[in-house]
């Protein structure tokens, strides 16, 4: 996988809060399929194919699962130090 070198022409922000989720659904006869559900808007992650994984789809779902790692710790590090859901100077 290489690194995007250009700029995105769009950006589309889906923001968290009450309601939003993430779920894996394993299928025994097919790829897995990710869910990322904000209310009226989900996104579903899925593989190449339905039918097959490549060595591209296993080092995009190792990327994923470290940058959501990542974002994990980030959010509860800056949830460290709220008082009523609000940040304490």
């Amino acid at each position: 996988m290489s690194r995007r070198r250009n700029r995105p022409t769009s950006v589309i922000n889906l923001n968290t809060g009450h309601g939003a989720h993430a779920t894996n659904h394993p299928y025994p006869c097919r790829t897995p399929v990710l869910i990322l559900d904000f209310g009226a808007t989900s996104v579903l992650v899925t593989t190449s194919a339905g039918d097959l994984v490549t060595a591209d789809d296993v080092a995009f779902a190792r990327q994923l699962a470290r940058e959501a790692h990542d974002f994990a710790r980030s959010v509860e590090r800056m949830f460290v130090g709220l008082a009523n859901g609000r940040r304490v100077a």
